[in-house]
């Protein structure tokens, strides 16, 4: 049989196997991006409609080979920027899969109004050949990195300075507006190819906080006199894995070393929650973040690099 490309939809009959399917694939590409049945369907159903954003499956033999996100970065102040990131299972390479999902995938985004289109792609021979191959030119790098909760030692927790207090993310679990002008400055100022604007609070709910895969409990917000200062985002799937969603300061309170008091915290709380391995990711040229994460333990276990082509 040939490999067929189809939209995942969540209301079909077959839209239950298509997220195990689709969860399967991500892990065994990108074991630090964390993935379960959940967090597709979830991700589908709350993206925001500018953001025209689809999850393709490829098939082949009746057995999900492959996936691609693709969407308009809607948030981003320039227009017409699409992405689409595809990953065919390392098993399952040679059969077509990955050029038919980047084809369906770019056909999508010219309807949807995209004039470029950026696109991750592991750090690996096969990998950026293809892309090269098919017009897309190299960017900027980012490091996938692994910590050992289970067998690995933390920094000790240590006593916050006056003024400062630790808390968890479950104190804002009836209004997450502190923390979402938070999240909001400090992805602004992110480094990356294409810029990002939060100013929809309801959306930030619906598509952040909200999120399947978010642990309230485990997030460690820095509150310097009441007001959050800085924080660490935390994701679990369940399966004792752990993930930081995004670790910031506030610009008035940066250089205080309140990004590392929150996230050593926040690790201490998930390995007492039983998770066994922590992973985040940095942009290979944020120094300052990859240094705290280096003190962490944290050892570089992936790289990807960001492509970019000019749709005609």
């Amino acid at each position: 049989m040939t490999v067929i490309v189809r939209a995942f939809d969540p209301s079909s009959t077959t839209a239950a196997a298509d997220a195990v399917g689709f969860a399967a694939v991500r892990r065994a590409c990108v074991p630090a991006m964390l993935a379960t049945p959940e967090s597709v369907a979830f991700d589908r159903a709350h993206a925001h409609p500018d953001a025209h954003y689809r999850q393709l499956i490829a098939e082949h033999d009746g057995e999900v080979v492959g996936t691609a996100q693709v969407g308009i970065a809607h948030d981003s102040p320039e227009p017409g920027q699409g992405f689409a990131n595809v990953y065919v299972h390392p098993e399952r390479l040679g059969a077509g899969a990955g050029s038919l999902l980047l084809r369906t995938a770019e056909e999508h985004l010219a309807h949807a109004g995209a004039r470029t289109v950026y696109s991750w792609v592991l750090d690996e021979p096969g990998n950026l050949a293809f892309a090269a191959r098919r017009g897309y030119r190299a960017s900027r790098s980012a490091h996938f990195l692994r910590l050992d909760l289970a067998h690995g030692s933390l920094p000790p927790r240590r006593e916050p300075p006056a003024g400062v207090e630790l808390v968890s993310g479950s104190v804002f679990a009836e209004d997450a507006r502190p923390l979402f002008a938070l999240d909001a400055e400090t992805v602004a100022d992110e480094p990356g190819d294409v810029a990002a604007e939060f100013t929809d609070y309801e959306h930030w709910l619906a598509e952040t906080w909200r999120h399947p895969l978010v642990s309230r409990e485990l997030t460690t917000v820095a509150l310097v006199e009441g007001h959050p200062a800085a924080f660490s985002l935390a994701r679990t799937d369940g399966a004792g894995r752990y993930a930081s969603g995004m670790t910031g300061t506030a610009r008035a309170f940066r250089g205080r070393g309140l990004a590392k008091l929150a996230k050593n915290d926040s690790l201490h709380r998930a390995r007492a929650a039983g998770c066994t391995e922590a992973f985040t990711g940095n942009d290979a040229g944020n120094g300052p973040m990859l240094a705290i994460n280096e003190w962490f333990g944290y050892e570089i276990c992936a790289t990807e690099v960001r492509h970019v082509r000019d749709l005609g």
